[in-house]
């Protein structure tokens, strides 16, 4: 399955949906709709999952922070989608164990209890019961924690996953549902008929190509974006999103020598933080920190860096150091815009996701988390139909499985893929020396570069390296010795000369740059 280009799409069709937004929002929502039998078309400005939903802290979970809040409703629908998302996309959302380190009794029985909620919550869709460690457990279970002043830990269940491999699948499972996706395509204006939006006018930003389609219903599910996509209908609207941005710093997973993730409950500005074992590193976030604007590249800010390492240090029996950080990287929550004009907090900014009419014929879901992409997607495909007066049909997503799901998909780094590893290993049989590494400190093969160019949808050696393989996101210094081999393989799949071969690294290796540590400082 290889990029789609608007030539291929017939000029005259009225699409039911227009999707803009490629993220976890927009592609859910072109699964939900295509799997209804709704002529659906999606156009993404970059890569699928290129901004935030690339970048989340990878938990498939009900938000403990939010039972604290006593926001129950929000919590028992995202323990149901947690359930559901398990169950439909086995190869990627496992069951992970989180520790809650406790330094007093207090909060050995504040934990406890508020955790046993969070489990009966969960009914029939618990991933487990939480229980007490003594301190010896503990310390067993996760040797690089701090033991002194330690009287034990909560352990409770949640999930965790692959973000960017996920919307991969759920894109591949939204073409098979007959939908039509467009990656490297930017919404340049609205069509309109009078205060009627129908339609979309676009440009390929690698071919530079213009085309415009016309749809019953436009879908803005652009995230942080959302306002310029709401500003081209009408310059004058009022802004709907409040980016915040949040953080992550990846170590050596040395640091805790742990399966089990730790789950800090209470840091110095009151939000919680979490060092998540992932694709064999340790994964520590997140930050919450309000911004003015919105990018595809957010950038660290230096006090966010050292506000992740100074906590986790408190935690750590050994404190990271600089040399010790192997990428770091950010993503923008789009929080609902404060009405009142005092918006400097993001913990007065809701969290939940928000679905309205903007104009005739626009639609905007914004907010929300990845775990419940499915249920944002199902209200907005009911909204749609409504509006829109299209025939209604039943949502089929609740037990409807992902592209790749598979509980069999085996052992090592191929497992990833699920079903579709078979396929791997028969490229790999067919073509001598795919079986080659990528690099000689991690596991990934020629062979993933190869299937991903012809399989998943990838152009460039960004896609590769931080979205289909996240070797970026684990370690920017592997990740630029990676490049040249990528665009060597990427540049034969898609029939480019060597002048792009040479801008495909250079363009990579400046943006791995904003990965590493002395860029944050800036």
């Amino acid at each position: 399955m290889k990029r789609l280009h608007p030539h291929h799409l017939a000029d005259n069709t009225i699409w039911d949906f227009i999707i803009i937004g490629g993220g976890a929002t927009g592609i859910g929502t072109a699964l939900d709709a295509a799997s209804r039998g709704y002529k659906t078309l999606l156009v993404e400005q970059a890569d699928f999952a290129k901004g935030t939903s690339s970048r989340s802290t990878k938990l498939v979970h009900g938000g403990v922070r939010y039972l604290a809040q006593g926001d129950i409703g929000l919590v028992k629908h995202a323990l149901k989608e947690r359930g559901l998302l398990q169950q439909n996309a086995k190869h990627l959302v496992e069951k992970e164990e989180f520790l809650i380190p406790c330094y007093d009794w207090f909060s050995v029985i504040k934990y406890l209890t508020g955790l046993t909620l969070y489990d009966w919550l969960a009914g029939k869709y618990s991933f487990g019961k939480s229980k007490y460690f003594s301190k010896k457990e503990t310390l067993t279970r996760m040797p690089g924690i701090k033991a002194k002043g330690l009287k034990g830990s909560i352990r409770y269940y949640d999930g965790k996953f692959d973000d960017a491999r996920l919307a991969i699948n759920i894109a591949q499972t939204a073409i098979e549902k007959g939908a039509y996706l467009l990656n490297y395509s930017k919404v340049t204006g609205l069509l309109k008929d009078g205060e009627t939006v129908t339609g979309i006018d676009t440009e390929d930003t690698i071919t530079g190509l213009k085309a415009q389609f016309k749809g019953k219903v436009v879908v803005n599910a652009t995230g942080v974006f959302v306002d310029d996509i709401l500003q081209m209908n009408n310059p004058d609207t009022k802004k709907m999103v409040r980016p915040s941005q949040g953080v992550h710093v990846v170590l050596s997973k040395g640091f805790l020598d742990s399966e089990s993730a730790l789950m800090i409950p209470k840091t110095a500005d009151g939000r919680v933080l979490f060092a998540v074992p992932w694709h064999d590193h340790l994964l520590v976030g997140t930050t919450d920190t309000p911004l003015d604007e919105h990018s595809l590249e957010p950038r660290a800010l230096k006090e966010e860096v050292d506000f992740i390492i100074n906590t986790a240090a408190k935690y750590f029996n050994r404190r990271p150091l600089e040399k010790d950080i192997l990428s770091i990287f950010s993503g923008l929550r789009p929080l609902a815009a404060p009405t009142n004009g005092n918006g400097n907090s993001t913990k007065e900014i809701s969290r939940d996701h928000k679905l309205i009419v903007s104009a005739k014929g626009l639609i905007t879901i914004t907010g929300g988390k990845w775990t419940t992409y499915r249920l944002m997607a199902e209200e907005t495909v009911n909204l749609a139909i409504t509006h829109a007066g299209l025939k209604p049909k039943a949502c089929v997503t609740q037990n409807l499985s992902i592209h790749g799901s598979t509980a069999n998909a085996g052992n090592g780094h191929l497992a990833i893929y699920g079903s579709d590893r078979s396929k791997i290993e028969a490229l790999i049989k067919q073509k001598l020396g795919l079986e080659k590494p990528l690099h000689p400190s991690f596991p990934f093969m020629e062979a993933e570069v190869v299937w991903s160019a012809r399989n998943e949808m990838a152009e460039t050696v960004e896609d590769i390296l931080s979205r289909r393989l996240r070797i970026l996101l684990i370690d920017a210094r592997a990740a630029k010795d990676m490049a040249p081999r990528v665009a060597s393989l990427l540049a034969k799949e898609l029939s480019a000369d060597e002048n792009w071969e040479a801008d495909q690294i250079e363009a990579f290796n400046k943006l791995a740059d904003g990965y590493l540590y002395h860029q944050s400082k800036k």
